[in-house]
């Protein structure tokens, strides 16, 4: 009986001990209930704060990375997510559809997009401790092929977006906003003439940039991404980060509020996260800028004193500049798709292949699709094989309307293809990289790329290391060429990571997102 009375009186009190520990929970967010975060994904480098900013804060961060335009598509078609967080949220806010959802927004951290180049060519060009420098000076030296440079595709990463709209804004003079028929399309593309290596991400951009900086001079890209490599041990030589006088468009990355339900973590959030002291770590780990005023920036950074652009306010003007950089300005491409149609890929696997070929076509007018589409100028190569290469094809681009006679050619060439044999990789490969070589002596004024797509493993023809050795007595200019590779249905993930490895080029995962997606991918890389 007492021991009945006992646990009469102590329940009461465990009940408040309970209700009072939910209660300060849920006051500081909840740590088995992260606030989840569409964000950029040069945003990886904050990830060593993260438990940081949870001690602190009690917000635990969910992150899912994607690019600039996938981020918007995904935010217009309702995806739940608490935050999104990229280089800027002014495109987003311009899109119907994208603008009502933000609830918030706060700038975090400033990183300006410019140009580094190596110091012996900028000595050469008189661009050492020069202010003067200006974009028409950087358009001039690349269209007299006198510069190369790296930048990512401004349809899929933020970076290369950014410097788009910068260098359009310069060139039309920098006072107000830019308007469509300010765009000067003749400086535009004697700049672009310059551009050697592209990719869908900045962090891809600097390892191709470190891997194959013997034959680029320089790399459009963050000002913290540039002053990270050359930190770094892996240059041969520093780069000059290059200020143009005309001006800049500075990334600000603004953690924007999605989830109106999570007001109270996200502002207990942005108040750490925009303290003196969290800014001084972000400015010292992540080499971006403070973008509070009171916090003193670092020697490492530039006292050039930068001339902040205007970001166009109508998307018509920035989508006018998309279109125009990929079809117009742009080095022209030259794509090599070699596909798996052997006997494993019948039924669904070939239905998703083909369907992925025709949404590039301009059947998919999601906002991605309407970008990843093949380009004007461009050329394509398919190299269908099972067990040996079948009905290899080439296409040229012109018109892209879907309707157009260019795109239905590809369309209905790809809606014909058809399964059976085995599987020979390989030597499907080696052919590819054959192609690649006779089409660089006709035009090696081209951004050439191969595509890798198989659901098995090799059985036919000649094994892996048959392909590297034969891979390793190609010409230079032939061997700079990338393979991208597609895990898909059983293919051999340590092959495929071969293959990507060797060619500096890049996997891609379609067994964890759909073959179209993956597709429209590896174009921000073509």
């Amino acid at each position: 009986m007492k021991n009945i009375l006992r646990v009469r009186q102590i329940f009461p009190l465990l009940l408040v001990a309970l209700l009072l520990t939910s209660v300060a929970v849920s006051a500081c967010g909840g740590n088995d209930e992260p606030m989840t975060v569409l964000a950029g994904s040069e945003l990886r480098d904050l990830e060593p704060l993260f438990d940081q900013i949870q001690n602190e804060t009690g917000v635990q961060l969910e992150m899912k990375y994607t690019g600039t335009l996938d981020g918007a598509e995904a935010l217009i078609a309702g995806e739940e997510t608490d935050l999104a967080w990229f280089s800027h949220g002014k495109y987003l806010t311009l899109l119907q559809g994208a603008n009502a959802r933000v609830v918030a927004q706060e700038k975090i951290m400033l990183s300006p997009v410019i140009l580094g180049v190596k110091e012996s060519k900028a000595r050469t060009f008189g661009w050492i401790d020069n202010p003067d420098v200006t974009w028409r000076d950087i358009a001039a030296k690349a269209e007299s092929g006198e510069l190369h440079y790296a930048m990512t595709n401004p349809a899929s990463s933020n970076s290369g977006f950014t410097a788009l709209i910068g260098v359009a804004a310069a060139f039309a003079g920098g006072g107000d906003a830019l308007q469509v028929d300010q765009i000067d399309a003749t400086v535009m593309k004697a700049l672009f003439k310059g551009q050697t290596l592209t990719a869908g991400s900045s962090g891809w951009l600097a390892e191709s940039y470190v891997r194959e900086q013997a034959t680029i001079d320089g790399m459009v890209n963050y000002e913290s991404v540039l002053l990270a490599l050359n930190e770094g041990n892996q240059l041969q030589e520093k780069l000059v980060l290059i200020y143009p006088k005309e001006g800049i468009i500075t990334a600000d990355y603004p953690l924007m509020l999605i989830n109106a339900d999570k007001r109270e973590q996200y502002d207990k959030l942005v108040a750490y996260l925009r303290t003196p002291e969290f800014q001084q770590e972000i400015m010292e780990r992540t080499l971006r800028r403070p973008v509070i005023p009171g916090v003193k920036l670092s020697d490492k950074f530039s006292s050039q004193l930068l001339v902040e652009l205007p970001f166009p306010n109508n998307a018509q003007v920035i989508d006018s500049l998309l279109f125009a950089y990929l079809d117009e300005q742009r080095v022209p491409a030259h794509a090599f798709f070699v596909l798996d149609v052997s006997g494993s890929m019948e039924g669904e696997r070939l239905a998703a292949l083909k369907a992925a070929l025709v949404n590039l076509t301009g059947v998919d007018q999601s906002l991605t699709g309407q970008f990843s589409r093949f380009r004007s100028r461009e050329r394509i190569t398919m190299i269908p094989f099972s067990s040996a290469v079948v009905d290899r094809r080439d296409f040229v681009i012109d018109a892209t309307d879907s309707q157009s006679q260019d795109m239905t050619a590809v369309r209905d060439y790809v809606e014909a293809l058809s399964s059976g044999g085995g599987t020979a990789i390989f030597s499907s490969l080696k052919d590819a990289y054959a192609r690649v070589g006779e089409a660089l002596q006709q035009d090696p004024d081209r951004y050439y790329s191969i595509v890798l797509m198989s659901d098995g493993e090799n059985t036919e023809g000649d094994a892996l290391d048959g392909f590297l050795n034969y891979y390793q007595s190609l010409p230079a200019q032939t061997k700079a060429v990338h393979t991208f590779t597609i895990l898909f249905g059983d293919s051999s993930v340590n092959e495929m990571e071969a293959i990507a490895e060797v060619t500096g080029g890049r996997v891609f995962d379609a067994n964890a997102a759909s073959l179209s997606s993956i597709f429209k991918q590896i174009r921000g890389y073509q």
